[in-house]
C-alpha cells in the first residue's frame, strides 16, 4: 500500500540554505512527491512557494517551532495556509524542559491553544518526538503524557521512529498505542535506510494497517556521503522495498 512520500527539508538543510529553488528541484528529480518544510533556506514564504510550485511538488507539512506556535500563530495560520498543507508540527523542545511526564503534560496543554487555532482552519497541528520523549513513567512514554494533555482532536503524533529506537524502544509497539492518534511517520534510520537499527520491513507491516496515514515522510540527519547521495540511496532502498 504505497503512500506519497515527502522528504523533511532538514535531511538537506545546508542544500537549501544556499539555493532552496534548486534543492527542491532535485528534490523532484529523485522521485519525491513533496516535502515537509523547515524554514525556506535562502527563500522567504512567497519565494519557496514559488519554487514548489514550479516542480510541482506539495508540502505534506511544516515543521515550526514550540515559541512561534505559542507566540505567533497568526504567522503561522498565514504560511500553512500559503502552502496548503494541512500538517503543521512542532520538531523539538528543549530536553531540559522535559525533566518528568508531568513537565512533558505540562507542554502539551500549553500547545492546546495553538492547535485549536489551527484546527479552525483545518490544519492539524503534531508533535514530532525524539529520544527524550521516550522516557517512561507509569507505564507511559513522556511523549504519550505530553500528546494525552491536548485533545486528539488537536494535537496528533508525528512519530519519528528511528528515535524511537534509539531510546530503546520499539517503534511499532509505540505506533500501535497511538493508534489514529498518529497522523504522520518519520521514516529514519541511523544513517541511509537500511543501514541502522530500524526493523522496516516490521515497520512497513503495521504502516499498510494505517490508513489514516496520508503521507509517509522520510528524513536523514546523519551521512556517510554528501546529503544529497545519501538521500538518493534511501530513496532507492525504499524503492527496493516496493514503497515508492
Amino acid at each position: 500500500m504505497k503512500k506519497p512520500l515527502s522528504i523533511q527539508m532538514w535531511s538537506l538543510r545546508d542544500d537549501q540554505a544556499k539555493d532552496f529553488a534548486a534543492t527542491v528541484r532535485t528534490v523532484k528529480e529523485i522521485g519525491f512527491a513533496g516535502v515537509e518544510l523547515a524554514g525556506y533556506g535562502n527563500l522567504d514564504a512567497a519565494g519557496a512557494k514559488k519554487a514548489l510550485d514550479n516542480v510541482g511538488l506539495q508540502v505534506s507539512g511544516m515543521h515550526v517551532m514550540f515559541q512561534a506556535l505559542t507566540t505567533d500563530i497568526n504567522s503561522v495560520i498565514r504560511d500553512a495556509l500559503l502552502f496548503q498543507t494541512r500538517n503543521v508540527i512542532c520538531p523539538w523542545i528543549d530536553p531540559v524542559l522535559l525533566p518528568s511526564a508531568e513537565a512533558a503534560a505540562n507542554l502539551g496543554a500549553r500547545l492546546t491553544e495553538a492547535g485549536r487555532a489551527l484546527r479552525a482552519y483545518g490544519i492539524q497541528l503534531c508533535y514530532h518526538n525524539h529520544d527524550a520523549e521516550m522516557k517512561v513513567s507509569q507505564g507511559k512514554t513522556y511523549f504519550e503524557a505530553l500528546l494525552d494533555a491536548a485533545p486528539a482532536s488537536v494535537l496528533s503524533a508525528e512519530v519519528d521512529v528511528y528515535w524511537v529506537k534509539y531510546a530503546g524502544l520499539n517503534p511499532v509497539e509505540l505506533l500501535r498505542r497511538l493508534g489514529t492518534r498518529c497522523a504522520l511517520v518519520h521514516l529514519k534510520d541511523q544513517k541511509e535506510l537500511g543501514t541502522g537499527p530500524v526493523d522496516f520491513p516490521t515497520l512497513f507491516t503495521l504502516l499498510d494497517q494505517m490508513p489514516w496515514l496520508e503521507w509517509h515522510v522520510f528524513e536523514q540527519e546523519n551521512y556517510s556521503h554528501a546529503p544529497l547521495e545519501s538521500v538518493r540511496q534511501s530513496f532507492e532502498q525504499l524503492r527496493k522495498w516496493g514503497r515508492v
